[in-house]
């Protein structure tokens, strides 16, 4: 098969492109949890396999971290990390993670209350949309629903 230096160009681009999103991602991240919480430690191992460092932190009074974070009453998780510029709650998505590093937006984090199930870290298959949102000031908003 002949190619053309333009077919060869635009591969090539699409090839560097499935990179960028992932490249997007901070290399380092601390997570904040309760000593006995076992989905968090699986949450730390998922965000490793996408090739961040996590550095857990138990001991610690995680009220205190999240009021800190200015996370809204009431949207908290059982794990509170510290990412890059931003806090994420809970067990976020992936997918919700990548946004949240591509776009760049003005918020302080994002979050996923509760601990649903089939989320990263949470054993069982998905039950219900899961509904990510932003905050910024101890306020939140709808960031996306997956």
């Amino acid at each position: 098969m002949k190619r053309t230096p333009s077919s060869l160009l635009v591969s090539a681009a699409l090839l560097l492109g499935a990179g960028t999103v992932h490249a997007a991602l901070p290399a380092e991240a601390t997570l904040y949890k309760n000593p006995q919480c076992g989905c968090c430690d699986e949450y730390a191992r998922h965000l490793e396999e996408h090739g961040v460092e996590v550095t857990i932190v138990d001991d610690v009074e995680l009220g205190k971290v999240k009021q800190d974070a200015g996370l809204p009453y009431g949207l908290g998780s059982c794990h509170t990390i510290e990412m890059g510029e931003y806090v994420i709650e809970g067990h976020v998505p992936m997918e919700a993670l990548e946004r949240l590093f591509e776009e760049r937006p003005d918020t302080d984090g994002i979050g996923l209350a509760g601990m649903p199930i089939g989320t990263p870290g949470m054993p069982g298959p998905k039950q219900e949309a899961w509904n990510v949102y932003q905050f910024r000031d101890g306020e939140a908003q709808p960031f996306m629903t997956l």
